[in-house]
């Protein structure tokens, strides 16, 4: 097996600016364009089974809206603090939940990818495991899973600890060499380490507020996401996990316009006192460039995403997310060709 390059592309969900997300399609797809590694979002089913969802409000992924036999699980929640109102992946088995068909989550941005709306059905992790064991052996090169776990100390509120699952499920397949797992949760990082889940360890990080389980516990005192991120914060994070992976928005500096004119120093902050770091997300359409970097007038046409990726990619980063793999990659190409 070859070994990854640097800095990690890493599918966003597999190819999901082509193709919707985390289907078939999108992961196979994204192992045929280049990607290093694929990223699945990891939430439950009643039963226990590990589901591949952006999030476990399953209305805006998959055609569920559309089954009358389900209406009456159409219901609200209040998971993390945030109330939402749709169908939970919690309240259904995994029989039920095969039976829905998955759709393009940006519509108004990515039309293509609604034309395969409802043509694949949703995937266990189990399945992408088969699909990742398949495709390092067609290509000859380990592709790596970096997991992400959704909602962990809510999961666990509720009888479905992930982090349990999830050693249950990869026993036998998870290795140093095809596994990283990440969160916005630090406490199911932990778990995992303490349960022998090997692979670094990734911890994700927002622009803004504290993560959900220390909400949980400690209120408005939680520490927050920029108390982390202080000197005093990313050496405490060391002891723990092996890197971070930040909004891309945290390491462009903009001027007032909301130009992008450089990159911040924390990418050299953080691997002064030994993490690595990660971010998100690559995506070419206007609507997700900064503001000197759009083309054109409409949201879901490309942008001058070359100059952008480029600039992020300059920052240092051990790993870039993007949903379009294959232009992370030129991108990667092009920063090595003129030496940075």
């Amino acid at each position: 097996m070859t070994i990854a390059s640097h800095p990690l592309v890493i599918a966003h969900r597999g190819a999901s600016g082509y193709r919707p997300e985390h289907t078939r399609a999108a992961y196979e797809l994204a192992c045929a364009l280049g990607a290093d590694a694929i990223e699945p979002d990891i939430v439950a089913s009643k039963d226990g089974v590990l589901v591949l969802r952006h999030e476990n409000e399953i209305s805006g992924t998959t055609d569920v809206a559309h089954h009358p036999e389900f209406a009456d699980r159409r219901t609200t929640k209040t998971i993390d603090g945030v109330k939402h109102t749709g169908w939970f992946t919690e309240d259904f088995t995994w029989a039920e939940l095969s039976t829905l068909g998955a759709i393009e989550r940006l519509p108004e941005i990515r039309q293509s990818g609604s034309t395969f709306d409802s043509h694949e059905g949703i995937l266990r992790l189990r399945d992408l495991m088969d699909i990742i064991d398949e495709q390092s052996a067609a290509s000859g090169r380990q592709i790596i899973m970096v997991a992400e776990f959704k909602h962990s100390h809510y999961f666990s509120s509720i009888g479905l600890p992930l982090d349990e699952l999830f050693e249950e499920e990869t026993r036998g397949w998870a290795t140093e060499d095809n596994l990283i797992v990440e969160s916005f949760e630090q406490s199911v990082l932990v778990k995992l380490r303490d349960r022998g889940i090997p692979g670094k360890r990734i911890f994700l990080v927002e622009k803004a507020g504290a993560p959900a389980d220390l909400r949980a516990l400690h209120g408005t005192s939680a520490v927050t996401y920029a108390d982390h991120l202080t000197p005093e914060g990313l050496v405490k994070l060391r002891a723990s996990v092996d890197g971070i992976s930040v909004d891309r928005a945290m390491l462009l500096e903009r001027d007032a316009a909301g130009h992008a004119i450089g990159v911040t120093d924390l990418v050299h902050r953080a691997h002064a006192v030994g993490l690595e770091v990660f971010t998100w997300t690559l995506r070419p359409e206007n609507k997700f460039l900064s503001k000197n970097h759009r083309r054109g007038p409409s949201a879901r046409d490309f942008g001058d995403w070359q100059r952008e990726f480029a600039l992020i990619l300059s920052s240092g980063v051990d790993g870039v997310f993007a949903d379009h793999p294959d232009l992370a990659i030129v991108a990667r190409r092009s920063l090595r060709a003129i030496g940075v």
